[in-house]
């Protein structure tokens, strides 16, 4: 499965916002849209989303960081991780929920999706995917170590689909506190959420860069996520 995608549009309210669709081997499947990290629609993102087609699933990336006027990222560069950080703290919460949900729209309607659509976040984008859940009603949320969520938890109980969260228990960016508290609110939500911690594992363990990697965390977590996607989103 090729990591390229086909460049697809998605109306906004500011105007057209580019994605990246892959469409598995059969032309239809159910609906994911996946929600980048702060890194945009890297390598990593784009070999998910291929890895999520070969699955077979439906699966649009927007490109958030679409509105800055300079938006680009050289992955190789040694500061990649300072120039990501500066991205996001550009980008306006609002307009990453607002073109993320329009994303999910888009996906509804496209002709390909023949089943249910679901959310599914890294980082940066589990936040922004927690967030779009509780206002758009997908059909599944996965978030992987939503960084924002700690300041999100008043959204939990406006969730109404199945929800999946990963965490490592050695997360420089989330302090095990506040896991407990995100665990807590998520798992008393209207739906209660399947709530998985991976021993050892930091920040971005699913991402390959050496400086996040946690393989045996990611080899859990992954196909835990393809089974919670299958499960709730097949059914038509």
């Amino acid at each position: 499965m090729s990591t390229d995608g086909e460049l697809f549009e998605v109306p906004t309210s500011a105007g057209a916002m580019p994605a990246y669709r892959w469409l598995p081997a059969q032309g239809q499947g159910p609906g994911v849209v996946l929600v980048q990290e702060i890194f945009g629609v890297s390598t990593y993102i784009r070999r998910r989303a291929a890895d999520l087609a070969e699955a077979g699933f439906v699966v649009l990336v927007p490109q958030l960081y679409w509105r800055l006027p300079r938006n680009d990222l050289d992955e190789s560069d040694p500061a990649v991780l300072e120039q990501a950080m500066s991205l996001a703290g550009q980008l306006e919460w609002a307009d990453a929920t607002s073109d993320t949900g329009a994303a999910l729209s888009a996906l509804r309607a496209d002709p390909a999706v023949n089943g249910r659509v679901g959310l599914l976040g890294f980082c940066y984008g589990g936040g922004v995917a927690f967030q779009v859940a509780a206002e758009d009603s997908p059909d599944a949320l996965v978030s992987y170590y939503g960084s924002a969520l700690p300041g999100l938890l008043d959204l939990a109980e406006s969730i109404t689909c199945p929800s999946l969260h990963h965490f490592g228990t050695a997360d420089a960016y989330i302090p095990m506190e506040q896991v407990a508290l995100i665990r807590r609110a998520v798992t008393a939500a209207p739906v209660p959420a399947q709530f998985e911690t991976y021993d050892g594992a930091g920040h971005a363990f699913d991402n390959p860069a050496p400086a996040f990697h946690h393989p045996e965390a990611s080899a859990l977590a992954w196909p835990r996520t393809l089974e919670f996607l299958s499960g709730h989103l097949h059914a038509t």
